[in-house]
């Protein structure tokens, strides 16, 4: 199983540290972003989408016209563009870029953050939107002859794209959501099912909860993980930084806008803290610290120690079933740059030796 990494790339430098400042959409860190995780041997970089942010797509776009080979991974909220339209962009992105294209499905857990796009469902009601959604996307992309649909939420007549993926395999589908109604439609519709950074024992429940979801369509989806990982040249500097990180994000809350909201709307934030609730420190070196004081708002979890450590406790998710790790810095910048030239070929070398030594085995 070959293993994937995802950076992140936003449209100007923040995170819970780095308070925003400057112009929303900045070019010249979008174009250094994109060139460092190329650079580094990140396989794709993830384009976040919220109800305030800018578009996912166009960002997505200068990303990859400033690289050569760096995938896109395009996060898209299903339900406020056309399923057939949404199905065109992104093959019409995929062949200017020669397949470069995913897409991020997020449906959404936040009733109050869905309504500044005047978006009143339930979550029950976006994910079975989703559902749909998804069905009108995959025909518009494979369909040879025009195509109806009526459905509870879609009517479509007479639909067929000229424009379809540009690799045979087709534009690659992650998704995530931790809910019930998440995992049905995951397993119908995941290529890569993505999780945030829980424990061994979260991310083994929620493997087996989706493969089980999946199998009845005859389905194997691949999983994803993201974590925040902080690096140094020994274990308790690293633990130093991390405590550091915590402090610094603390003081500077109402500046970033990461404050712990009142009421926590989605299961995923839900997992994570209830993680955080067992301890600050879990497995080998699972770090909650940030994310107990946010709650959980996105990805916040992370692994702490020297880039050998944090390796050897990737290859721990990777035996559980994980294939593709979403990693993403404090120092977005600086941070995707250190973990191409330190981690990221540790990682690379110890999943080749455990698939060497698997087809010993095997043989």
């Amino acid at each position: 199983m070959s293993v994937e990494f995802i950076g992140f790339v936003n449209g100007q430098n923040q995170s819970e540290i780095i308070p925003p400042s400057g112009p929303v959409i900045d070019p010249a860190h979008v174009e250094a972003a994109a060139k460092i995780h190329e650079n580094g041997g990140f396989d794709r970089t993830l384009i976040a989408f919220h109800s305030n942010s800018p578009d996912s797509l166009l960002l997505a776009q200068h990303v990859a016209g400033v690289t050569r080979d760096l995938g896109v991974l395009i996060a898209h909220r299903p339900g406020f563009t056309a399923p057939t339209l949404a199905a065109r962009q992104l093959a019409t992105l995929d062949h200017l870029t020669r397949g470069r294209v995913a897409v991020h499905i997020i449906t959404g857990g936040s009733d109050v953050e869905l309504q500044a796009d005047g978006d009143h469902t339930t979550k029950a009601e976006r994910y079975a939107r989703t559902g749909e959604y998804l069905d009108i996307v995959r025909q518009e992309w494979t369909a040879t002859a025009p195509f109806d649909h009526q459905g509870r939420f879609y009517d479509v007549r007479g639909a067929r794209s000229q424009v379809r993926p540009y690799r045979q395999g087709g534009i690659p589908v992650y998704f995530g959501g931790s809910s019930d109604e998440a995992i049905a439609v995951a397993g119908r519709h995941a290529d890569v099912y993505a999780l945030w950074g829980e424990t061994y024992a979260q991310v083994h429940e929620t493997v087996s909860r989706v493969r089980t979801a999946a199998a009845a369509y005859g389905r194997t989806p691949r999983f994803s993980l993201s974590l925040r990982p902080i690096l140094a040249d020994s274990e308790e500097e690293a633990w130093r930084k991390a405590d550091h990180i915590l402090e610094t994000a603390r003081a500077l809350q109402e500046r970033t806008g990461y404050a712990r909201p009142a009421v926590i709307p989605n299961e995923g934030s839900r997992r994570l803290l209830a993680a955080a609730e067992q301890g600050v420190r879990l497995d080998k070196r699972l770090w909650t610290g940030l994310a107990a004081l946010t709650g959980a708002r996105g990805n916040s979890t992370a692994l702490v120690g020297t880039p050998d450590q944090v390796a050897e406790a990737l290859l721990d998710y990777y035996r559980i079933g994980i294939s593709t790790f979403l990693i993403r810095g404090f120092d977005p910048l600086l941070d995707a740059y250190v973990y191409g030239r330190d981690l990221i070929p540790r990682v690379r070398s110890l999943v080749a030796a455990e698939d060497r030594a698997a087809s010993d085995r095997a043989a």
